[in-house]
């Protein structure tokens, strides 16, 4: 499927192929299936502990990050990636603490897979196969948990700190705007994308990303909420560059300079469904 030296990475469970696609193991014993038939598969965001319980080795810890960091990319780039569904020899709940537990068969799916919601707050990624469009419901989600496919949730500590827990903190626009800017910038480098910074160019986006083979793959207008700035808005400037540049996204950075700071990303004709957005009058 593209691999390079995919006989020396069998036992990795993601991989980056050819032309910057990613392939990701899909373990068969836990997909499920929601309304109208589709597949669907929960993700553990949790790298240090393993679905069926007990702590992951260093070993496992790291081939954890990197497949989260492949399916992670994929989710922010607004792309899909290829599976190939995996069965084991025995149960996968043991797969990671079993000899036993080699790769039966590992069989491509012609259908594309995609990074539906990711939720570092819940650790929980929900990866869907077919069309954007469809997400499991919150009781397809509950069920899908009870089949042992991703650690149990840690109970919220009580009352930890309450509100200290929170930024109580109020910014004001510009404050919000410079900690969004220094978060995608930091976010980007972070997974060896080269992001340059030209929102001071009047060209209708921020943050222009490329690999490292010098090709655009975004080209991102940048927002933020917080306490105080639970909205935004998005300039004529912006959406005429929305229309005009196939690669122009959206990407909002909730609770900016706070402790669940996180961020999705939207294509132009998803931007009104981004929480916080305040259409111009």
């Amino acid at each position: 499927m593209g691999v390079f030296d995919a006989r020396d990475k069998p036992f990795e469970h993601a991989w980056l192929a050819t032309g910057d696609n990613v392939i990701a193991t899909i373990w068969g014993e836990y997909v499920n299936v929601g309304a109208g038939g589709r597949w669907f598969l929960l993700e553990s965001l949790d790298v240090h502990h393993r679905p069926g319980g007990g702590e992951r080795s260093a070993n496992q810890v790291q081939r954890a990050k990197d497949r989260l960091a492949l399916l992670k990319r994929t989710f922010d780039a607004g792309q899909g990636f290829r599976a190939v569904v995996q069965t084991n020899r025995v149960a996968i709940a043991e797969l990671e603490s079993n000899k036993g537990a080699k790769v039966s068969t590992r069989v491509r799916d012609d259908d594309e897979w995609h990074v539906a919601t990711w939720e570092p707050e819940h650790k929980l990624a929900v990866l869907v196969r077919g069309p954007r469009g469809w997400e499991p419901s919150a009781e397809e989600i509950q069920a899908a948990k009870a089949r042992g496919s991703v650690p149990a949730e840690p109970e919220p500590a009580a009352a930890a700190g309450g509100a200290a827990a929170v930024s109580s903190a109020k910014l004001s626009p510009a404050e919000v705007q410079a900690g969004a800017m220094d978060y995608v910038m930091r976010h980007f480098k972070g997974y060896g994308y080269k992001a340059e910074d030209v929102s001071g160019q009047g060209l209708g986006f921020d943050i222009e990303v490329s690999n490292a083979k010098g090709a655009t793959l975004l080209k991102v207008a940048v927002k933020g909420t917080a306490a105080g700035t639970p909205s935004f808005q998005v300039t004529s400037e912006e959406r005429a560059s929305s229309v005009r540049e196939q690669l122009w996204r959206l990407l909002v950075v909730m609770d900016v300079l706070g402790p669940t700071a996180q961020h999705k990303i939207y294509k132009a004709t998803e931007m009104t469904s981004a929480p916080g957005f305040d259409p111009l009058s």
